[in-house]
């Protein structure tokens, strides 16, 4: 596990802190232009070239080295991040600079988690992978705990320009923290060797193996759409907490932690319980939770103890 968990603190360090820097970025971007339009842009700019790059990128992250994709990622997203803190020290930051970054972030972090999520198994031993999992696990709802509370504390002492420090340095940690360690290639396979071809041929080999199997496509377009109307509810929510509270920066970080928890609270149930039998009812139930008990409080909520409750109750049945 050695190996693994060189990598996996360089890595939960860097989330953290950029999910703190995102959080400051967050409140600066309404405090400048007081729209929601803009914060949602913002969104759109990170998530669209995910999109459209995450079926090459898993065909490249294949065809090259997953130590190296994974560093080309954090540096990428570090040198978005550097662009930012350049233009705020220079005073000429504008929300259009948010939009770039974003857009640069989105792409390589679409290169990201294929690259490391594939490379788990080969790093650890077969009977160390639940514990692995687990920690991956951590890894993506234990930031979301702390860094909302951690930025909206810091953030009126320290400002935007701390926090970008802090999230440049720990940029440089986990790309440090990647090149101290060795992580295998997998061997090839029958699989692989059926997807051989040029780029575009092996990115289309991931649909059509998706399309040839009318439960999995069933429960990717399940997934497609609950997380678009879902995503229509959160790309509003800090804009209207910030809204409602004169731009109260520990509300808006403890709402945002208060639904971290209630992720780690529901991976617990879910790791104890182990779930439906039937896997689809839980899919089902789980979106229809978040909506009655996650969106609806959320949105007829007037007070942080409302928001707080409806953040945590959405956010447990997600997993």
């Amino acid at each position: 596990m050695t190996a693994f968990i060189v990598v996996w603190l360089g890595q939960m360090v860097s989330i953290l802190a950029s999910r703190m820097s995102q959080f400051a970025l967050t409140i600066w971007a309404y405090q400048m232009t007081g729209s929601a339009t803009a914060l949602a842009l913002v969104q759109v700019a990170f998530i669209t070239p995910l999109l459209l790059m995450s079926p090459f990128a898993g065909a490249l992250v294949d065809r090259h080295n997953r130590k190296l994709m994974m560093a080309l990622s954090d540096l990428g997203a570090g040198a978005s991040t550097v662009l930012i803190f350049i233009l705020y020290l220079g005073g000429g930051l504008q929300i259009w600079h948010l939009y770039i970054a974003a857009a640069i972030s989105g792409t390589f972090e679409s290169f990201q988690f294929p690259a490391y999520s594939a490379s788990i198994s080969l790093m650890v031993g077969k009977e160390q992978l639940g514990r692995a999992n687990g920690l991956v696990s951590l890894m993506d709802a234990g930031p979301g705990v702390v860094a909302p509370l951690l930025a909206g504390a810091l953030f009126p002492m320290i400002g935007l320009s701390g926090l970008l420090t802090f999230d440049i340095l720990t940029f440089v940690l986990a790309v440090g923290a990647l090149a101290m360690v060795f992580v295998p290639q997998p061997p090839p396979t029958a699989e692989g060797a059926a997807g051989k071809g040029n780029l575009i041929q092996e990115a289309i080999f991931g649909f059509r193996y998706i399309f040839a199997r009318p439960s999995l496509l069933g429960l990717q377009l399940t997934f497609l759409f609950g997380n678009l109307f879902s995503g229509i509810g959160f790309s509003i929510m800090a804009p209207m907490i910030l809204a409602r509270t004169s731009n109260d920066a520990f509300t808006f970080g403890s709402v945002q932690t208060a639904g971290a928890v209630g992720g780690i609270v529901g991976g617990v149930v879910m790791s104890v319980w182990g779930g439906f039998k039937r896997r689809s009812f839980g899919v089902v139930a789980g979106f229809v939770w978040s909506g009655l008990m996650g969106m609806l409080i959320l949105g007829l909520g007037q007070s942080a103890p409302i928001w707080l409750l409806g953040s945590f109750l959405g956010a447990l049945a997600i997993p």
